[in-house]
This record gives C-alpha cells, sequence and structure tokens, in this order.
C-alpha cells in the first residue's frame, strides 16, 4: 500500500472475484461523468468484466475515451468496497458471444438454456467491457 491506500491489484482481483455489485464512471464527450450500476466479474486473464448493450450510454463512452472507474461493493451496500480505476476494451458480437457465457458462468453459474442465453445477447445486441485494472484502492477504510 503507498501513501494514497493503493492496494495490490490482485488482492482487488480477490475483492471483485467475490463481490459483483459495482458502479461504473465513465465520461461523456462533453466531460460529465456518467455512472451506471453494473455487475462485474472477471475474466481468465484478471480484468474486470461487464455485460452491457452495443447502444448504452456507456459504451459510447468508452469507445471515446477507454478511462473507466468502478466502485465495487458488497451485497449489503454498507460495508467493504474498492474502487478500480482502469482502460476499457469493449469488444461486440459476434467476437463477445464466449466471453459473455464466461461472464455469465462467472457470476451465476451455468444457464439452463445456453441456446436461448445466446439467442437474447444477439437480440439485446449485448457487448463485454473488458477492464485493464491499473490502480485500486483503498487498501484502508476509515
Amino acid at each position: 500500500m503507498d501513501q494514497y491506500g493503493d492496494m495490490d491489484l490482485n488482492k482487488a482481483r480477490d475483492f471483485i472475484r467475490n463481490n459483483h455489485r459495482a458502479v461504473m464512471v465513465t465520461t461523456h464527450a462533453d466531460g460529465r461523468p456518467q455512472t451506471s450500476p453494473v455487475s462485474v466479474g472477471l475474466d481468465a486473464d484478471g480484468r474486470v468484466v461487464v455485460s452491457t448493450r452495443e447502444t448504452a450510454a456507456k459504451t459510447r463512452n468508452l469507445r471515446n475515451n477507454p478511462a473507466v472507474t468502478l466502485c465495487v461493493m458488497t451485497d449489503r451496500f454498507y460495508g467493504d468496497w474498492i474502487q478500480v480505476d482502469g482502460t476499457a476494451e469493449v469488444v461486440s458480437l459476434p467476437e463477445a458471444m464466449e466471453p459473455l457465457v464466461d461472464y455469465y458462468r462467472g457470476i451465476s453459474g451455468e444457464h439452463s438454456d445456453w441456446d436461448d442465453y445466446r439467442a437474447a445477447m444477439t437480440r439485446d445486441r449485448r457487448v463485454i467491457v473488458r477492464v485493464d485494472i491499473s490502480r485500486a484502492g483503498p487498501d484502508i477504510f476509515g
């Protein structure tokens, strides 16, 4: 931990692996922040992953400016939380399909009908957002 309360990135990944509620902060073209409640997971490479729609404001914002911040919290809302800063990549269909399946499995387990899930991802024009974490914290709570 440094003087700013930064935490080890693997410790942040451990927190995210067990806590999936977050608020994503992106930036509108005019510089205003845009916030969205999201469910977060981790991919096999340790990146934060989020499923969203091709037409969502956060998708457009991240394509214009890939800087992103996530406030990840427990299901209780009050309690432990972390902020994760990073750089996002938006992956569209069809390349996004298997990462979307992995995202679902990582958060919710097996789906009762994967064909139906895949059809819904296509119908909803889902994308996967991958975030390379550059900084996380705080490691202390006051």
